[in-house]
């Protein structure tokens, strides 16, 4: 079997699903046959973008323990000083991010305070299409990682989705990133690599034709013994533990992607917050924490650099029904070895409100333009506009 013909039997066992999406779908064969054509050269640096979708509450995740107007504003919802991780006289975090209270430690867990955009938007539509184009005035059809695709290359796994459907940040306008299959499309392709490899197998009673036909099965693999060893992670593939997992394995073994795209949600928290977000949390830690521990330990995993936000905060009071409705500036988590660990930008004031909303300190594209500058070595110009700077977490 040609491997022409191994490649296109992997195209179709990637499934309809990325088809339908309009994503350009790719296998976990397709992943690691890249890492042996054209392995990610060490020391380049990687993206982890972490999406956690609803408008997670960032007054309960970076939590001002200390400041009276966050127990009077939610009397039942905010954290007493003694439950709080905490990181300063004024700050901690949930209780749940026990590993990320390490990375900070570490001096590896950089916090973005405050950020927004201009003339904030409560829908989540617009809000989360404003964070994934980097366009708050007006709609746009591409992507700010898009557009970073159309301007630096044709490498078509330069940026992968972990999921079949992609989101609008991973769109340009002549190129998108691919979109990694994770259920039983990429099942079946491993299967499909599997049997080859079965089937390839030498046996002491096999005829000279027998082995002939062994030799040839052979051939349909690549014989690099590395590339023969990495399966994808054996875990839950569209939890967020499992999604980063199989970006751990592909950063190992030098696929060369620059950015990859995760993500968790369930963070619209309008009743019983306490219920919903601090499980939510959890699996973000959980998630998130041997992520990066992995990461430290990799040759190619130290120049990681992880980036999570949601598309906006709560507000500051709470509502009557134990949670939060949709608010304006929320804090950003950005981690990995490159990071330096600290606070980012101005902590909004919960008294000179808004509205009742958060006034925005640090505007997103600021982040952005520090990622794709230093991380990505790119002129940041294309994606997020000029007059953008850098905050120096990196």
């Amino acid at each position: 079997m040609p491997d022409l013909s191994r490649r296109k039997f992997l195209a179709a066992s990637a499934g309809a699903a990325g088809l339908l999406s309009g994503a350009v779908s790719c296998s976990w064969p397709d992943l690691m046959h890249a890492a042996q054509e054209r392995p990610l050269a060490e020391g380049s640096g990687v993206l982890v973008i972490v999406t956690l979708y609803g408008g997670n509450d960032g007054l309960n995740t970076v939590i001002p323990y200390a400041d009276n107007a966050y127990h009077d504003l939610r009397p039942q919802l905010a954290y007493a000083p003694s439950d709080v991780l905490h990181l300063d006289d004024q700050l901690g975090l949930n209780p749940a991010l026990k590993g990320l209270e390490q990375v900070w430690k570490d001096r590896k867990l950089a916090i973005v305070r405050g950020v927004s955009y201009p003339k904030p938007d409560h829908s989540h539509f617009r809000s989360m299409d404003i964070w994934q184009t980097a366009s708050p005035s007006e709609p746009v059809p591409s992507g700010w990682i898009g557009r970073w695709l159309d301007v630096t290359g044709t490498d078509p796994l330069r940026a992968v989705n972990i999921g079949p459907v992609l989101p609008p940040l991973a769109v340009g306008e002549k190129s998108t990133a691919a979109a990694l299959s994770t259920s039983k499309e990429m099942e079946s392709a491993v299967r499909f690599a599997e049997t080859m490899d079965a089937l390839g197998a030498d046996d002491p009673g096999d005829t000279p034709a027998m082995a002939s036909v062994c030799e040839a099965y052979r051939a349909t693999r690549i014989t690099d013994t590395t590339f023969r060893s990495i399966k994808p992670p054996a875990m839950k593939p569209r939890s967020l533990a499992g999604q980063l997992g199989m970006v751990a394995a592909a950063v190992k073994a030098a696929v060369p992607t620059r950015v990859y795209s995760v993500q968790l949600g369930g963070f619209d928290t309008h009743i019983v917050e306490r219920g919903v977000q601090q499980p939510l949390l959890q699996k973000l830690d959980q998630a998130v924490t041997p992520f990066l521990k992995q990461m430290a330990g990799d040759k190619y995993g130290k120049s990681v650099v992880l980036m999570a936000y949601s598309e906006f905060g709560r507000r500051v009071k709470a509502n009557g029904a134990g949670g939060t409705d949709h608010g304006t500036a929320g804090p950003v988590f950005v981690a990995g070895g490159p990071v330096k660990g600290g606070f980012y930008g101005e902590e909004p004031s919960l008294t000179d409100l808004d509205n009742g909303d958060l006034k925005g300190t640090t505007d997103f594209r600021d982040i952005y333009f520090e990622l794709l500058s230093t991380t990505l070595e790119t002129d940041p110009t294309p994606s997020v506009g000029a007059g953008r700077r850098s905050l120096g977490f990196l």
